[in-house]
């Protein structure tokens, strides 16, 4: 495996995890940076480079994070975010992918892209609902702007640091189990 190869793998976890926090915000830095050159994209995802997809992801990111300042309204986005954030975070992955074959490609795609954008997404929409039951939604702006800060970080360092994101997504995971562990039933 060549560092180009492990650093593709790197950028795509990193953005996989981004995308459990936004979906779109993600998906813009990769057509930023597909634009002006600093990452090269698999041959069948060249679109997302292009002017026009980098408009429409543009428009596509500034919706989604004004939407989830919506009281009860961002809880209805997180409900569709987390099946999208698992389709996204899998193509993320493919697109980023470098000198795999394609059965590994889409494999790692589907487990560490996907795998990583579902857990991220569901945690983040667990959140917001317990946010939104304990301060009737008062507190759910101060969520969003972590969230969407988290994301912006996340893709940034993905696409500068791809190193430093897989650090920063083992982090994050390891805080989503512990959560996970505090709230989960025990049993007696």
């Amino acid at each position: 495996m060549t560092a180009e190869t492990i650093i593709s793998i790197c950028l795509g976890i990193g953005l996989a995890a981004s995308v459990g926090f936004r979906i779109f915000v993600p998906l813009f830095a990769l057509s930023l940076a597909a634009y002006f050159g600093a990452w090269e994209l698999n041959d069948s995802w060249q679109w997302v480079g292009s002017l026009s997809a980098l408009i429409v992801l543009g428009v596509a990111t500034i919706a989604e994070i004004f939407t989830y300042y919506i009281p009860y309204l961002d809880n209805l986005l997180d409900s569709v975010a987390i099946p999208l954030a698992a389709i996204a975070g899998t193509a993320v992955m493919v697109s980023t992918v470098a000198d795999l074959s394609p059965v590994i490609t889409w494999a790692l795609a589907i487990i560490a892209g996907g795998g990583t954008a579902t857990a991220v997404a569901s945690s983040s929409g667990a959140t917001r609902l317990a946010s939104t039951t304990a301060t009737a939604g008062v507190a759910n702006p101060i969520v969003s702007t972590v969230e969407t800060g988290t994301s912006i970080v996340m893709s940034l360092l993905s696409v500068f640091l791809p190193y430093v994101a897989v650090f920063v997504v083992i982090i994050i995971m390891f805080v989503i189990y512990k959560i996970y562990r505090k709230f989960k039933p025990n049993k007696a």
